[in-house]
């Protein structure tokens, strides 16, 4: 360390350099210490040095408790079992009495087994044959039937392979192994890539009545995430070898969910996510994409927020005492959110409570904005101009004061990109933004992912109108509603 003296003897270009050595080191220092506690990062990178989140102890038992809601299989109506296999005994175990054949039980126990029957693959030739006219001269070959592929693969098994890669993340190498392991049908990787491409040129009008839904939506929840295009970039963009990264977005509303790839990060994103004029609650992050949305219809994540001010407290010095006030403020702020969603809070004493909640962050934040540290400042002075984003949920009933819904939405793309690496095409991009869109869509509504990509692909294959993404009644978010961290 440096004593006073000697900094003050120290040339001021000398003062300069060491100042800016000492910023560079603290900020590779909190880049090193990132953990799922103080950043975006998920808890599968933590380092075992990071202590386990504390849990409260119960002290009963792992597994299910006393009194718990049994999670039995139904039975398979009888309309919709294959056999019926009945089972009667022959003599009384007891004293050896043979029973009647007349004899019956109204009740007898009954055992369902389930059991995957050999998959046996079905294969159709057909045959074209020319014909030579005996007037003319000519050759005529018969054309194939309505619904007849071009290729060599039928709707089933197209909707297949995207629902493996779309749906459970598969590698193109996987799907492959299992065609040929479970169906003995021959197909190569190149061949599960032009499928997809079949798929999303399919998809394309879905895609777009989708895109439309959630623009509409009165509510929606914006997310992005890193994403690799690797070779052409996207229509209108020049061409470059050097342009490798792109952002994964998503908007999540009640109607759909549509995930959408991009080169850029900016708020010409935004804009053709959201249109021109963006109507509604948006539930968001601190990105400065998002500044262009009316912060009184803007609600920030403060699950984010809250891994940011537990980086200030790690930060250290005047940071770390901003940082933990601001910590213990969240946690009252989600312990009232907690309770006013099981119903031990009512809707006024809430805003009463938050009031004081609201009181006491701005107070914080004001602290911070005038302390020596630039960077806990300047945080602190973004906060404050943002403010009118931090408080939609008390002002508007139902508003979450989380982004979470769009962070599940996106997660299953993140595993996808994690083994597959990306796209290598934008033509690739639009086919993953695609099905991955179809694939959340129909499950938030329910839907069977399998029977819906099936029948857009005999819808293409037989030149029909693709079918819808979209309910005419609308659709109600049924996995997500209630949730708060």
């Amino acid at each position: 360390m440096i004593s006073d003296d000697e900094w003050q003897q120290t040339p001021d270009a000398v003062r300069r350099a060491l100042e800016r050595l000492w910023a560079e080191n603290q900020h590779l220092r909190e880049q090193l210490g990132q953990t799922s506690r103080n950043s975006s990062r998920p808890p599968s990178t933590d380092p075992p040095s990071v202590p386990k989140r504390e849990q409260p102890t119960t002290g009963r038992k792992a597994g299910g408790q006393p009194g718990h809601a049994s999670s039995n299989r139904p039975l398979v109506p009888p309309e919709q079992v294959t056999k019926f296999v009945p089972l009667r005994p022959a003599h009384c175990r007891h004293c050896g009495t043979a029973f009647s054949p007349a004899a019956q039980d109204e009740s007898p126990l009954v055992r369902q087994v389930f059991e995957i029957p050999p998959m046996v693959r079905e294969v159709t030739e057909y045959q074209q044959h020319t014909l030579l006219c005996s007037q003319c001269g000519q050759r005529t070959t018969a054309e194939l039937p309505p619904g007849v592929p071009s290729g060599a693969y039928g709707p089933r098994l197209t909707a297949i392979a995207a629902t493996l890669t779309g749906c459970y993340h598969l590698s193109k190498r996987a799907v492959s192994d299992i065609f040929a392991t479970f169906f003995a049908v021959p197909i190569s990787e190149g061949s599960v890539v032009r499928v997809e491409a079949t798929l999303s040129a399919a998809l394309a009008h879905p895609y777009a009545e989708a895109l439309l839904a959630a623009r509409a939506a009165d509510r929606k929840w914006v997310d992005e995430t890193g994403w690799r295009q690797q070779r052409d970039p996207d229509p209108g963009a020049p061409p470059t070898d050097k342009l490798k990264k792109a952002w994964l977005w998503v908007v999540v509303t009640s109607a759909a969910t549509v995930f959408c790839i991009r080169r850029s990060r900016g708020r010409q994103v935004v804009s053709e996510l959201l249109g021109e004029q963006p109507q509604g609650i948006f539930h968001t992050d601190r990105h400065s994409a998002y500044h262009r949305l009316l912060l009184t219809c803007r609600q920030l994540c403060w699950a984010h927020l809250r891994r940011d001010f537990q980086k200030l407290v790690e930060r250290g010095g005047i940071a770390a005492t901003v940082g933990a006030a601001l910590v213990a403020e969240t946690q009252q702020l989600f312990h009232l959110c907690h309770r006013i969603r099981d119903g031990t809070l009512t809707r006024v004493e809430f805003i009463r409570q938050m009031a004081l909640v609201q009181a006491a962050v701005r107070a914080h934040l004001q602290h911070g904005a005038i302390t020596a540290d630039p960077r806990t400042a300047t945080f602190c002075r973004i906060l404050q101009r943002l403010d009118a984003a931090l408080w939609t949920f008390v002002t508007h009933e139902g508003v979450e004061p989380t982004n979470n819904r769009a962070e599940r939405a996106i997660r299953p793309a993140v595993l996808w990109r994690k083994l597959c690496f990306g796209t290598q095409t934008s033509a690739g991009s639009r086919s993953v933004e695609r099905i991955l869109t179809a694939v959340a869509t129909c499950r938030q509504q329910g839907r069977n992912v399998l029977e819906y990509l099936t029948a857009v692909a005999s819808a293409t294959y037989q030149r029909q109108q693709v079918p819808s993404l979209i309910n005419s009644t609308g659709t109600i978010i049924h996995r997500l509603e209630g949730e708060t961290p």
